[in-house]
This record gives C-alpha cells, structure tokens and sequence, in this order.
C-alpha cells in the first residue's frame, strides 16, 4: 500500500530557512548576547562603583570622627589610665572616727582613720589650709580633694577653684606640705600635676567623684563642716 503526495497521512517537512535567514537569525541571537553581557557588565560596574564610594565615605566619616576626638591635654578625653597615678590598698586604710590628729603615712593623706566630722565637699573652695582628719572623712564619702601649694600659677588656682565650683563631691584648699604643685586626691587615690590644664585633672575628677573606690557610696558631702576645726581638736 503507497501513499500520494496528496493523502494527509503522507508526511510533509517544514520548509527549511535559507542559509541567508539562518546567518540573519544567528547574528541577531550574537547581538542579543553581546547586549546582554555589556547591560550585565554595567550593572556590576556601576555597584562595584557604588559600594567603593560607600566605603570611602565610612572611611572618611570614622577618620573624621577620630579627628574630633579630643587629644591629650583637651578637657574631653577623660577615659583611659591616668599617667603617674597613685594607688593605695583602701581596704587597708584605717576607717575609724580618731578624736584628735592622726599621723597619715603620705600628704596630702589619701585616707585612715579622721575626725568624726567631715568637711563640705559640695564644690567647697577653701582658701585656708583645713585639717586633714576633717578632709580624709570627706574622702571616705567619695570627694575628691584639689590642693595646691605655692608652685601652682594664680591663674592655675582660679581654673581650679572654677572648676571645683562646679562640681559636687569636691573640695579645694590650700596644702604647703605637697611636693607637687596641683595634687588631687580620693580614697586611695592620688595623682600631682603641674598645670590645671594637664588632661590628668579632669580624667581623675571623671573616675574618682563618687568613683569605685568611694567606702560610704550615698552619704552627703553636705552638713558636715563650713570650716574645719583648728588641727589638734576634736
């Protein structure tokens, strides 16, 4: 049995494109490709440009914020440790209310045993010498004492007694037995300076009013005594 070219069961081909219609189509199939690859290239391009702008800009943005950062000497930089500090075993000093002098192993004394009354501490600038025994007891409830003796500039004594002013928990005066000419003291604690500019000053006011080292954390610096008694007394 034979099938006609007629008979729809006789199998045709499709038409075939011409060698001219597949060189055509292979060229517009080349140029798709190439456009998709360039359009690809410049996406990436363009984010790698935007991420390098980003990053530089964080750079620059934390350069920046460095650069503003106080340096040493600037009354902001507070952190870190303080050069030259002095550190005594508080749990060693004596704690007990002393009815008369005491005999402190260092001066300005850094803490022991001292009078039952302590002086005010509240931004207190003294300009008399105070005793210690009174001052040791404000020590205990976490000031920090700013003295100074002949060596220290007037202009030095005012920057301090401005700056004691205006922070509780303080308290300045006069010390002729210092060997330094600016010593601040806390429980403990002490560092000396030259100068109230020396960034020390502020770094040992941040830490150490009402600091870690403070015996009595909470009791006042307030109420205690206007004026401390002459040394000797009670």
């Amino acid at each position: 049995m034979s099938f006609g070219p007629n008979d729809p069961r006789y199998a045709t081909l499709p038409p075939q494109p011409s060698g001219g219609a597949r060189s055509t189509r292979n060229r517009a199939i080349a140029i798709g490709l190439s456009a998709a690859v360039v359009a690809g290239l410049t996406v990436f391009g363009t984010y790698m440009v935007l991420e390098t702008s980003g990053a530089t800009e964080n750079r620059a943005d934390r350069s920046s914020g460095q650069d503003d950062k106080p340096s040493g000497g600037d009354s902001g930089d507070t952190g870190g440790a303080i050069a030259g500090l002095k550190s005594w075993d508080s749990a060693a000093l004596g704690r007990s209310h002393a009815p008369g002098d005491v005999d402190y192993p260092m001066t300005p004394p850094v803490g022991g045993d001292h009078n039952a009354s302590w002086l005010n501490c509240d931004g207190d600038v003294y300009e008399k010498s105070v005793p210690d025994v009174n001052a040791v007891h404000s020590l205990e409830h976490g000031a920090v004492w700013v003295t100074y003796n002949v060596q220290a500039s007037d202009a030095d004594v005012t920057k301090l007694a401005e700056r004691v002013r205006s922070t509780p928990f303080t308290l300045m005066s006069p010390y002729a037995g210092q060997e330094g000419a600016i010593t601040l003291t806390a429980w403990g604690k002490q560092v000396t300076v030259d100068s109230a500019d020396d960034r020390r000053v502020d770094q040992f006011l941040a830490q150490y009013v009402q600091g870690p080292q403070t015996p009595e954390p909470g009791a006042p610096c307030t109420g205690g005594l206007a004026k401390g008694p002459a040394a000797g007394q009670s």
